[in-house]
């Protein structure tokens, strides 16, 4: 079973001594484009660097931090005063109210049917048009794809051994949130497309048929 207990207090500094500040500026790029959001479900945010950003920009924004390491949960707590569920974000239901949903580098730790199931269900409980802000890690198209296959490769051979982490390859989430009726409104990347976000929106006529 994966167990990021054991990495919780490292996280930030390994962040840091490998990719400096990139990781922190790709998740809080879109930041401006959230201020209309009222109830936030966040998955796997780790120390919740993210969460109290978006929270000191939109102070009467309700979140749920859902995480499955403890560890974790008590880093965000010190930081943000929000509710956290110690659970497995696959199996976790959202209020429904919820109008955002946020997974930084966080799918890669699924496989790709495991994203598919969450992205499908994800869209049948929480609000018509609710966004999906997501930052990930991928193989890009340039000189640098030699370099991120190795990069990447030795990301998941270093959390198999520090967390028993089973995933071996980057799923596709866009695959996932596209078939969940879910289109992008934009995208960003840096580090020659290693690091990339991206902001969703449900087609709120195709999630309302769905529900009737």
């Amino acid at each position: 079973m994966t167990n990021f207990d054991r990495v919780a207090r490292l996280y930030r500094w390994a962040e840091y001594l490998t990719l400096g500040p990139l990781l922190q500026c790709t998740r809080t790029h879109f930041l401006p484009q959230l201020t209309h959001a009222r109830r936030a479900l966040v998955l796997g945010d780790g120390d919740g660097r993210f969460l109290s950003k978006l929270l000191t920009q939109n102070p009467n924004l309700r979140a749920t931090a859902v995480d499955s390491s403890a560890k974790m949960l008590a880093l965000l707590r010190s930081r943000c005063n929000v509710d956290t569920v110690h659970t497995n974000a696959l199996t976790y239901t959202p209020s429904p109210d919820t109008d955002l949903i946020v997974t930084h580098f966080f799918l890669d730790c699924f496989t790709q049917p495991e994203i598919n199931t969450l992205a499908h269900r994800l869209a049948q409980q929480t609000q018509p048009g609710a966004l999906w802000l997501l930052s990930d890690f991928r193989i890009p198209n340039s000189p640098l794809r030699p370099i991120a296959r190795v990069y990447i490769r030795s990301l998941y051979f270093a959390f198999r051994i520090l967390t028993n982490l089973r995933t071996t390859q980057l799923p596709d989430p866009a695959t996932a949130l596209s078939a969940a009726g879910f289109h992008r409104l934009a995208h960003h990347e840096t580090l020659g497309g290693i690091l990339y976000t991206e902001l969703w929106q449900q087609f709120p006529s195709k999630l309302n048929s769905s529900k009737l």
